[in-house]
C-alpha cells in the first residue's frame, strides 16, 4: 500500500505540471481577454489593469511567475472578482458541488447496485430485461435532457419539489436525481456483469449446493468479487459527478463551483480557470488513488499486482 501511494504521488507531480502548462497557454492563446467587454474600457484604464495583474509582461515570464506562486499555494486573485482570491472562491463554492456529487453518488449506488443484483439473480427473465432496458435508456439520455424532464414531471406537473435554487433539502432532490439516475444506469450494468461472473465461481456453487438462500449467496459470497467492477468505476464516476455538475448547476441555478468555472471561461478569467482545472485534476488523482486502495483491499490478487 505504501509503495502504491508513493508511486501515485510521484506520478501526480508531472501530471499536474503538464495540466497547468497546457491550461495556461490555452487560455492565453484563446481569442479575447479578461478586460474585453461589450462596453469599451478606456485604453489608459486597460493598461493599468494589465499592469496590476502582470499581463503586460512577456508571456513566458507570466508563466514562470504563475508556477512560482503555484508552488507557494497561491492561485492568485480572480480577474472577474478582484476582491476575492481564487482559493477563497473555490473554498466557498466547492462544498455545494461536493454535496451535489455525494447525494448523486448515493442515489446511483442505491438504485444501480440492487437493480444489477436482481438482474443477475434472475438472468434472462423479465426481472433482468426490465432494469437493463431502463439502464440502457438512462445511458442514452444525457443529463441536460433528463433534468428538464424531471423539472416538468416532478415540479411543474406534480409540484413535489422546487424547480430551481439551492436553499434547502427540498431543492437538492431534482439535481441529485438527474445526476444520480444517469450514473445508476452504468452501475446497474456493471453490477450485473460482475455478479454473473462471480456466480459461476466454484465457491458460490458450493454455497448453493449447501442450500444457502439466493440473497445470502449474493450478499455474503458473491458481493465482494461481483462489485469489483463497480469499485473500479467509482473513481471516474465520482469525478464525472463533480465535473458533470457544471451542466446541472446551470440548469438548476446552483451556486456551485461549476457556475464559477463557466463564468470564468466566458469572461477569460485566467486565474479562475487555471485554479479550477488544477483543483479538479488534483481531486480526480486523489479519488483514483482511493479507488485503487479500496480495490486492493477487496481483491488480494490486485493487491499483489500493485
Amino acid at each position: 500500500m505504501r509503495k502504491l501511494i508513493i508511486s501515485r504521488v510521484l506520478q501526480a507531480v508531472p501530471t499536474l505540471w503538464v495540466i497547468a502548462t497546457l491550461t495556461f497557454f490555452m487560455t492565453r492563446y484563446a481569442p479575447g481577454g479578461p478586460f474585453d467587454s461589450e462596453r469599451a474600457i478606456p485604453e489608459e484604464i486597460k493598461i493599468k489593469l494589465q499592469s496590476h495583474f502582470g499581463l503586460d509582461r512577456p508571456l513566458f515570464d507570466q508563466y514562470l511567475l504563475y508556477l512560482k506562486n503555484l508552488l507557494q499555494g497561491d492561485l492568485g486573485p480572480s480577474f472577474k472578482y478582484p476582491e476575492w482570491e481564487v482559493s477563497e472562491l473555490i473554498a466557498t463554492a466547492f462544498p455545494v458541488s461536493l454535496t451535489l456529487g455525494l447525494l448523486s453518488l448515493l442515489i446511483a449506488l442505491m438504485v444501480g447496485i440492487p437493480a444489477g443484483m436482481i438482474a443477475a439473480l434472475r438472468k434472462n427473465s423479465w426481472v433482468d430485461y426490465l432494469p437493463m432496458s431502463l439502464s440502457m435508456a438512462g445511458i442514452c439520455l444525457p443529463t441536460f435532457v433528463l433534468g428538464p424532464l424531471l423539472i416538468y414531471a416532478l415540479s411543474t406537473q406534480l409540484g413535489m419539489f422546487p424547480p430551481l435554487g439551492w436553499y434547502g433539502p427540498a431543492d437538492w432532490v431534482l439535481p441529485s436525481l438527474t445526476l444520480g439516475l444517469f450514473y445508476a444506469a452504468y452501475i446497474a450494468r456493471l453490477t450485473r456483469a460482475g455478479m454473473l461472473e462471480t456466480l459461476q465461481q466454484d465457491y458460490v456453487r458450493t454455497a448453493r449446493a449447501k442450500g444457502a438462500k439466493s440473497w445470502r449467496i449474493l450478499t455474503k459470497h458473491a458481493a465482494r468479487g461481483g462489485l469489483l467492477p463497480v469499485v473500479t468505476f467509482l473513481g471516474p464516476a465520482f469525478a464525472g459527478l463533480i465535473t458533470g455538475s457544471f451542466v446541472i448547476e446551470s440548469i438548476f441555478f446552483i451556486p456551485g463551483l461549476g457556475k464559477f468555472f463557466v463564468t470564468a471561461a466566458f469572461n477569460r478569467d485566467y486565474t479562475m480557470v487555471l485554479g479550477t482545472v488544477l483543483f479538479y485534476a488534483s481531486l480526480i488523482i486523489l479519488l483514483n488513488l482511493l479507488v485503487d486502495l479500496l480495490q486492493a483491499w477487496l481483491d488480494p490478487k490486485a493487491r499483489q499486482e500493485k
